[in-house]
Formats: structure tokens, C-alpha cells, sequence
């Protein structure tokens, strides 16, 4: 987690009233990532949710996709101040994974291939908020976006949505993740630009 893919600067922001303070438009979707990306074979990839107690939910690929689906349409914000409107997802409610799941905690650890962690509050999570995403634009979700399958959780930063995403895990206290860790703000909310400690 040693290397940072170039594209952290900052632009001015455009005058539009769908965009969060010091944003500003585009239309491509930058490729930004702490480290390399994990090439993770369908075959091997699982997903799961670990409660405080050690209960443990998992799914492997062929079990996730069979989950209901949604599509999902939403903007991103990017904590490196851009922002992508109308785009198109398809993934699995975390409402409908949690559905089983019991859990007194407030706070959620989100691990991914390759190290990568980042701390979420649980009702960031709920209520039609958040999902794990394994398409983009109708297509397979690229490894460069976070591929086979994302943490898309749009209200906040994108830095909150983990690529490679491979577990959740509850917490009883709001732990920062790799970038908390390195001064990004705790929660994130674009709309009151939480972009630092």
C-alpha cells in the first residue's frame, strides 16, 4: 500500500447546484487507488459479514449474484474534488445482506483485496443507502473501478465506497480505516465538505 496512483489535485468548481462545495464536474470516472489492483478470480472471491461476537456471514460469487439486485442510479463525489453525475450501478442492497445479520454495534469495518480498510457508521449502511456493486454502465465492474464487486455507498466521499471489497466487520467504536488513519475525515459527508480531521 506503499504506491498512490496519480490525479490527486484539485480543479475549480463549477457553478452547478447538484454539486457538493468544491466539487466539480466530469465525465469520465478517474481511476484513483492506494496500491495496486487486485486481480481476484470469480472462483475465489467471497464476501463476507462478521459480528462482534464472530458470527460470520459468507458468500462466494455464484451465491452473491443469485441475491436480488437492484440498479441503482446516483452521483459520486470524489474527497479529490470531482464529481460524476447520473451514474449507473447494479449490486446488492447491504439492507438485504444485513437482513439475517444480528448486531448491537454502531460502526462497520470495510476490508478489501489488498489491505485496503475504511470505516463506516452501520446507518450509513441502511435504509436504501448503500450496496455491494458488481456492475457499472450495464457492464462487469473493471478491477481498475473496484471490480469484481465495490462498496458503493454514494452519499458519502467515494474513498468511502472500498474497491475490491471482501468483508464487513462490526465494531463497537468508529476505528478509522487507511485513509481516516491519514487524516481524512472519519464520516465524509461531501454536502458539508468532511474532507479532513
Amino acid at each position: 500500500m506503499a504506491s498512490f496512483t496519480r490525479g490527486f489535485g484539485s480543479r475549480r468548481r463549477d457553478a452547478d447546484p447538484d454539486l457538493p462545495p468544491g466539487q466539480y464536474l466530469t465525465t469520465d470516472f478517474p481511476v484513483l487507488s492506494a496500491g495496486p489492483t487486485p486481480r481476484i478470480p470469480l472462483t475465489e472471491w467471497s464476501f463476507s459479514i462478521r459480528t462482534e461476537t464472530g458470527e460470520t456471514a459468507r458468500w462466494n460469487w455464484e451465491e452473491f449474484t443469485a441475491l436480488p439486485s437492484e440498479d441503482v442510479t446516483t452521483d459520486i463525489h470524489c474527497v479529490t474534488r470531482w464529481s460524476k453525475l447520473g451514474t449507473s450501478w447494479r449490486g446488492v442492497a447491504l439492507d438485504t445482506l444485513l437482513e439475517n445479520v444480528e448486531t448491537s454495534v454502531d460502526y462497520v469495518m470495510a476490508h478489501s483485496y489488498g489491505g485496503y480498510t475504511t470505516n463506516v457508521p452501520l446507518n450509513d449502511l441502511l435504509d436504501g443507502k448503500a450496496w455491494i456493486a458488481y456492475e457499472f454502465d450495464g457492464e462487469p465492474l473493471d478491477p481498475e473501478h473496484g471490480g469484481p464487486a465495490r462498496l458503493l455507498v454514494p452519499h458519502l466521499y467515494f474513498w468511502k465506497s472500498a474497491k475490491w471489497v471482501r468483508g464487513l466487520v462490526m465494531q463497537q467504536h468508529d476505528d478509522p480505516g487507511f485513509w481516516e488513519q491519514n487524516g481524512y475525515h472519519l464520516r465524509g459527508d461531501p454536502w458539508l465538505e468532511e474532507r479532513y480531521w
